[in-house]
């Protein structure tokens, strides 16, 4: 069976040292920090597979929810909500549906959240959507990993990755010193770049700032994934909604004016992390040619890519398989 040494236990390599270790390999996940703490602590963590037509994964994307509710079956307690999301713009005509989408209009969205002030016209109501808790998933799959052998090195950054005088990898340097495998797996965000570029390897991944904000808020003002050209929009506890948008103040008066109730919303904090973004927005997902035994898995969007990429990742290392639906994302197409 291989060793393989994931480096980044943030939700996707969280999947891969869960998914691979679960498969029968020798699994190492290293982080410089704790298992979630980095951008994954601040995804808005939208799952969802509707309206997916084009693009590279897109394949991929459209298998996002089921693989989610595959996890959810594997590991009882994920903590996963299917609320379905509710989407609508600025036009007055009505949006294409794509698949797993219909399009409502405005007494049915009202249905869907009554609490608006004023319904849409019309909007895109998807169902099968739903968002996780990104810190208690990550934290359920490296506990999955665990229970299946892996060994986890939480706040120990991998300085760089080793190489035999063949130039095959053979391990990771760390702070802590040096850790052996056949195989490693860059699932590191934005660090993938700089770990791979002393390879010879050109991994096109700039940072991406993206906001997070939280706000108290009544219970039950918001009942699912709410998309407009405001905000995206959840509830995460009973008095608790969590934001995605790039101007805190514009959200703290949005909300207010989209719903009945909110008058007294009130802003927590606001972060804002640097996301992994590829250069042309699809994931880098695949085993890089030039350095035998590198793989690399760095991907926006990770929450709701993370079920799917792990399994099809742990599947091409450790069954050898070639996955058909990462095709698309090889590091070869830049």
């Amino acid at each position: 069976m291989p060793r393989i040494i994931v480096v980044g236990a943030g939700i996707v390599g969280a999947s891969v040292a869960y998914h691979a270790a679960r498969a029968g390999a020798v699994v190492t996940l290293v982080d410089a920090g704790r298992p979630g703490a980095g951008v994954t602590a601040d995804s808005f963590a939208w799952i969802g597979a509707s309206g997916v037509r084009t693009g590279r994964a897109a394949a991929l994307r459209l298998t996002a929810t089921q693989e989610y509710h595959r996890l959810e079956a594997e590991l009882p307690g994920l903590p996963v909500t299917w609320s379905g999301s509710l989407s609508w713009g600025t036009t007055d005509s009505a949006p294409e549906a794509g698949p797993g989408q219909e399009i409502v209009d405005a007494a049915t969205a009202a249905t869907l959240e009554p609490a608006l002030r004023q319904p849409p016209r019309w909007a895109v109501w998807a169902p099968g959507d739903g968002c996780v808790d990104p810190v208690g998933v990550t934290e359920r799959l490296v506990a999955g990993a665990r229970a299946h052998g892996a060994q986890v090195h939480p706040d120990t950054p991998v300085t760089a990755v080793r190489r035999d005088a063949a130039g095959r990898v053979v391990g990771v340097e760390t702070a802590a010193g040096p850790l052996s495998g056949t195989t490693v797996v860059l699932a590191a965000g934005v660090a993938t770049a700089a770990l791979a570029a002393p390879l010879g390897v050109r991994v096109p991944v700039d940072p991406s700032p993206a906001t997070l904000s939280r706000l108290r808020a009544p219970a039950g003002l918001v009942r699912t994934v709410v998309n407009t050209p405001d905000f995206d929009l959840r509830q995460v506890a009973p008095d608790r909604l969590v934001a995605a948008a790039d101007s805190p103040e514009r959200t703290l008066a949005a909300v207010p004016s989209t719903f009945r109730g909110a008058a007294n919303v009130e802003l927590l904090s606001t972060r804002v992390r640097l996301r992994p973004m590829p250069a042309d927005g699809e994931p880098i997902v695949g085993p890089v040619a030039e350095v035998p035994g590198l793989y690399v898995a760095v991907l926006h969007s990770a929450v709701t890519l993370a079920a799917a990429v792990g399994r099809l990742v742990a599947r091409e290392l450790v069954d050898g398989a070639v996955a058909p639906m990462l095709a698309g994302c090889r590091l070869d197409r830049f």
